[in-house]
This record gives structure tokens, C-alpha cells and sequence, in this order.
């Protein structure tokens, strides 16, 4: 059953192909072009700078292991996270947008339809994740072209742990940002709600975020950890990269981060299940 309705999911997304170029494509495309015609800039200043003063650079090799850790560390960005919304709230709220509920929900039970919507969503943050780091490919790629720069592969085991660690907890931080507008679907029964409720949820929370101090609150506290995913999600980025971080987290606030983020990601689909349960669709 709850494949049956991944696979339905799944076809209408495909089946909607300016929704994926925007949830999946947009961002890492924009970051690949803006990538290289950054580099031709610089590169083309540089060399103005080096001839006026007679200065050869070395072209040291660029590194493209270094491209996936930037990939996996960057993959949770804003504007990757507010494309993919887009798709998750067409997905969440289109039976209530398009009043298609009461066709759907006779052919299989109503936990398999929102799981299945749910999966269509995490495969959807699954490929526009995956999609950046090839973007990020590009971009070191370009680096190596434009600077006539040798390129190289140099990844070592920790490392290689750092990158599957980091681009893990990226994907759970899409996901978890997307499951507030399930909850908010369910609850509106709005297209419009699922996407900017998420996204001003967000930005507030990006507020509290810079304004702390103001509450006498230190990032490894429990009212922070508990109220702001993103500093959970920055908390155990931190964590993961210790070997290099500015300011290891304690076990203790790791845990708590760990706590935090969980419970950003499960409630809302706990709440969101208990709630579809209990609705009227008849009318949907």
C-alpha cells in the first residue's frame, strides 16, 4: 500500500516538470553558472593586478575531494531549502488545492497516502541535495579549467566519514524544514499556507537566532536547542568537523542538538498523521 502510493506520488511529481526544475534543478544550476562566471571574473582581474606589478602566481592543483565536503556542508543553504518547498507544498496541499482527496483516499488507507507524499518529498531533497554536489563539482571544476590548474583526488578515510556525516544531516534538515508545510497542509488545507508558513516559521526563527544575547540564552542551551533547528543543524555541523571547527560543541549540547532537531522532524509528521486521521475529506 504505502509503496502503491510512493509510486503514484512519484508520477505526478514527474509529470510536473517546471515544479522539479525549480524544487530540484534551480539552485544547484544557478550556483554552477554563477560558479564559473565568478571564476572568469576573478580570473581576469587577477591577471590585470599580476601584470601591472610582474607577479607569477603557481598553479597549485585544486583538490575535487574538497568540492563534495563544500557540497555536503552547503547542501542545506536557504534557497536550496525554500525550492524544495515549493515542491513539498504542492505535493502536501494539491489534493486540497485540486479537491482530489475523495477520489484518492478510497483506494488505500489515509497513513500510506501521507507517508507515500512524505517519501516522494525526501527522494525529491534526496536528488536536489545530490544535484548540488555536482554543482559543486562544477564549480571546483571551473576553478581548475579557468586558472589552468592541475586537479586532483585526495580523500582520506575521516574525511570521507566528515562528507557522508554532513551530507546526511543536510538531507535531514531539508526534510525536517518540509515537514512543517505537511502539517500546515493538513491543518489549512492551503497550497498558499504550506509554503509561506514554513518560510516566515524560518525567518523568525533566523531572528531569534541573531537576537540570542537578548534572552540571556548561550547556543548550548536547551531553550535555543529546542526552538531553532537551524542551530541544531549548525550545532552538529560542528560536531562533525571538529577537527577543524572554531569552537568544538560539547557532547552535552551535541545530544541536545540531536534532541532538537529529532523532535523538529518528528512531531510534525506525528501531528500531521494524527490529524489527516481525524479529518472530513468528503468535501476535499
Amino acid at each position: 500500500m504505502l509503496f502503491d502510493a510512493i509510486r503514484a506520488e512519484g508520477y505526478r511529481l514527474t509529470k510536473n516538470r517546471l515544479q522539479l526544475f525549480w524544487s530540484v534543478l534551480l539552485t544547484p544550476l544557478l550556483f554552477a553558472v554563477g560558479g564559473i562566471a565568478f571564476h572568469i571574473f576573478t580570473k581576469s582581474k587577477g591577471d590585470e593586478m599580476a601584470a601591472k606589478v610582474g607577479l607569477t602566481v603557481a598553479a597549485a592543483p585544486v583538490n575535487m575531494a574538497e568540492a563534495l565536503a563544500f557540497g555536503a556542508n552547503y547542501a542545506a543553504n536557504g534557497v536550496l531549502m525554500i525550492c524544495v518547498l515549493i515542491a513539498a507544498a504542492g505535493i502536501y496541499a494539491g489534493d486540497y488545492h485540486w479537491e482530489t482527496w475523495r477520489l484518492i483516499s478510497a483506494r488505500n488507507d489515509r497513513m500510506s497516502l501521507i507517508l507515500g507524499k512524505v517519501g516522494v518529498v525526501k527522494l525529491t531533497a534526496l536528488a536536489a541535495t545530490t544535484a548540488f554536489l555536482i554543482a559543486s563539482l562544477v564549480f571546483y571544476a571551473a576553478q581548475a579549467l579557468v586558472y589552468h590548474r592541475p586537479m586532483t583526488f585526495s580523500l582520506d578515510g575521516a574525511h570521507a566519514g566528515q562528507f557522508g556525516l554532513l551530507w546526511l544531516l543536510a538531507w535531514v534538515r531539508v526534510i525536517q524544514f518540509t515537514l512543517i508545510a505537511l502539517l500546515t497542509a493538513v491543518m489549512t488545507r492551503s497550497m498558499m499556507a504550506a509554503l509561506f508558513v514554513p518560510w516566515a516559521l524560518g525567518f523568525v526563527q533566523s531572528i531569534l537566532g541573531q537576537a540570542m544575547g537578548m534572552f540571556g540564552w548561550e547556543p548550548h542551551m536547551w531553550a535555543p536547542l529546542l526552538l531553532l533547528p537551524g542551530l541544531d543543524y549548525d550545532t552538529l555541523k560542528m560536531a562533525i568537523v571538529q577537527g577543524t571547527a572554531p569552537a568544538v560543541p560539547t557532547a552535552e549540547s551535541t545530544m541536545r542538538a540531536l534532541v532538537g532537531l529529532g523532535l523538529w522532524t518528528a512531531v510534525p509528521l506525528a501531528g500531521a498523521l494524527a490529524w489527516f486521521r481525524r479529518q472530513d475529506l468528503s468535501k476535499e
